[in-house]
């Protein structure tokens, strides 16, 4: 076995990887970025090596970079983790070169599985079948045309290279498939540096399932059982569990054949993944989708129903070690959610900020790179931490993972927590009766903060203004005391899409202009204890600045206290002030000062963690004022323009 080990990787996976080196003995070396300096994979590492400045182009994908700092470590083997350079053969290549293992599949199953061209063609000559459609290198915008007609209505264009879903696009008529072909193409393009696309037909209520590999070089390759990764959003997996609710052992055993049929067909060694896509309605049809020649972020849920540590056997196999077991069997039900740095009240904008708290749930796994203190950052993937629980039935998982996810709590920066228990609850997510596509039909999130935070947070400030002490003076008691008698402590309170007026007065508080009802609170170090209107809450709390955080029950309410004063300006205030919904960079510019405007214009393009969003004018009018320019670090809410009505110009 190694001695010392590199991890290429950051976050989550870092972490995860670190834990499993220091249980076998192994001394674990991080790389990290500027922005990572402080991270919590660098923390935890026997070993940590600057890499670069944040920019992922010049650190963690930086091929040069990574052996150095392998090589000045004394490193014998380097994992990849997933995503960055986990799939890139080029790595691959340099790590052989340098005298390193590479802790993956061969150069030559990276190649043969990377470009999706060459992988559905070596798969069917193994047998394992395909989706319908055209596989050609090459194809131009008139072969894809084409295709289309033989294929049929509708179609799915995919990029060759990559995947994330980064250059897909479904297409169901004719007049959008010219569209669809260029604008996946430049999307390709921009994403691997090769806009060569694939055609498929598309299937109607299709299942993301996927199998598990395992293989050694000494020509042992089995299967793991499946995972059900269907619920997906804009073709990101939200929630994964194992195994699926759809398969029947027969089917199982199918899918789980051709996947070892596929890994034999190049050779492969290591854990890698064999995704399928599966119709709904025809659940005895399956056809293969691609080969993740790596470790799958949603691994714990294989971990948790074999028993077995897949990092463990990745390094194992990676060191020579043969396989222990010709199969395996599973045990019960796993499922995972992940939780995003993303808001899902506004269409899931990524988020970002410091951390100043962290809720872990008990009872139940949670691979996190989150610490407090810790910075989320614009610059990489959103993805935080990933909580999953196992039990002996689907159901009664299902019913855990919800529970850890109300005792989960980021504080400091908006997760998707509240959505992902509002998903676990759907009716069709409970009955198994899932699509890639529910996630998309379903009603948009809204999350309005409840009257009862507001109180909450009201009386956080009231508490704070108390003086302390052997000797109070009473004109320093913040009860509103006026002649005549007290006028109640008030505050103006902004949270989501609420901002209310909150008045505390004789145990009692009114928010905005209702009743008084009876209330009081209490504050134990970082726990806000509420008794308001009959009902008691319990809050997670931390305070930055002005802002007042607090959770509960998987729920996340960022309070910001104002002026009683802003209120008037603020409802007076004229003209199309325009903010960044997110932390990011300015990428793009479209408008100039002086230019006139209609409301819906684009004016700037802000990318944060691989998403772009275009921000229009709000209002008809001339762009007075412009505060950035591309390239330039944004903050959430920073104001980036303003643009004034014609007839106040």
């Amino acid at each position: 076995m190694f001695q010392r080990v590199l991890i290429a990787n950051r976050g989550e996976i870092a972490v995860r990887i670190t834990r499993t080196l220091a249980r076998m003995g192994v001394r674990s070396i991080a790389v990290y970025s500027d922005a990572d300096a402080d991270a919590r994979h660098v923390l935890e590492a026997d070993t940590a090596v600057r890499i670069g400045p944040a920019a992922a182009r010049d650190s963690y994908l930086s091929i040069p970079r990574i052996i150095e700092a392998a090589l000045s470590t004394g490193a014998e083997a380097i994992h990849p983790g997933y995503g960055f350079l986990a799939e890139n053969v080029d790595f691959a290549r340099a790590c052989a070169d340098a005298g390193l293992v590479f802790v993956g599949p061969p150069v030559a199953a990276i190649e043969a599985m990377g470009d999706k061209i060459r992988a559905k063609q070596t798969v069917m000559a193994a047998g394992v079948p395909v989706v319908p459609g055209r596989t050609e290198p090459g194809m131009t915008d008139a072969d894809l045309i084409d295709a289309a007609a033989e294929i049929g209505f509708p179609v799915l264009l995919k990029p060759s290279a990559g995947g994330g879903g980064k250059g897909m696009r479904l297409v169901t008529s004719d007049s959008e498939l010219a569209a669809a072909i260029e604008s996946a193409r430049r999307e390709a393009r921009g994403s691997f540096g090769d806009d060569t696309l694939l055609i498929e037909r598309f299937v109607q209520r299709p299942r993301h399932i996927e199998i598990q590999v395992l293989a050694d070089a000494h020509g042992n390759v089995i299967h793991l059982g499946e995972r059900e990764c269907s619920l997906q959003r804009r073709h990101q997996k939200i929630i994964e569990e194992a195994p699926s609710p759809l398969l029947t052992p027969e089917m199982r055993e199918r899918m789980g054949s051709s996947a070892v049929d596929a890994a034999r067909a190049v050779g492969y060694t290591g854990a890698g993944t064999v995704e399928c896509i599966v119709s709904a309605d025809r659940p005895d049809e399956f056809f293969f989708m691609e080969m993740n020649t790596r470790l799958q972020v949603e691994h714990p849920v294989t971990e948790l129903v074999t028993g077995l540590d897949l990092v463990e056997w990745q390094l194992r196999v990676a060191a020579g070690e043969p396989l222990a077991m010709s199969s395996v069997s599973l045990n019960g039900h796993a499922v995972e959610a992940r939780v995003y740095a993303e808001d899902p009240s506004r269409d899931f904008l990524p988020t970002g900020g410091t951390v100043l708290d962290v809720v872990e749930p008990a009872d139940v796994r949670v691979d996190s790179g989150l610490r407090v203190g810790g910075v989320v950052g614009s610059d990489y993937d959103p993805m935080l931490a990933k909580v999953i629980a196992w039990a002996p039935t689907r159901s009664e998982a299902l019913g855990r993972l919800s529970s850890a996810l109300a005792e989960t709590a980021v504080l400091g920066v908006g997760t998707n927590v509240a959505y992902l228990r509002e998903l676990l609850a759907d009716p069709d997510v409970v009955a198994g009766r899932l699509d890639t596509q529910l996630v998309s039909r379903r009603a948009a999130f809204v999350q309005s903060t409840p009257d009862h935070v507001f109180a909450a947070a009201a009386l956080d400030e009231l508490l704070a203004l108390q003086p302390s002490g052997p000797v109070v003076d009473p004109w320093d008691v913040p009860s509103g005391w006026r002649v005549g008698g007290a006028a109640g402590f008030s505050v103006r309170l902004d949270s989501g899409d609420r901002q209310v007026t909150v008045c505390a007065r004789d145990s009692s508080v009114s928010v905005d202009g209702g009743a008084f009802v009876p209330a009081s609170a209490a504050v134990d170090g970082s726990v806000l204890r509420l008794t308001f209107d009959g009902r008691t809450y319990r809050y997670r709390r931390a305070k930055s600045g002005s802002v007042l955080w607090l959770a509960s029950d998987g729920f996340t309410w960022a309070v910001d206290e104002h002026s009683l004063l802003e209120e008037s300006a603020v409802s007076g205030a004229e003209g199309g002030p325009v903010t960044s919904p997110m932390p990011g960079t300015v990428l793009v510019v479209k408008a100039a000062v002086g230019d006139r405007v209609a409301a819906g214009t684009p004016l700037l393009v802000v990318e944060a963690m691989k998403m772009e969003h275009t921000i229009a004018a709000p209002v008809d009018g001339v762009l007075t004022e412009l505060h950035v320019q591309a390239g330039q670090q944004v903050a959430l809410n920073q104001p980036l323009a303003l643009v004034t009505p014609e007839e106040q110009t």
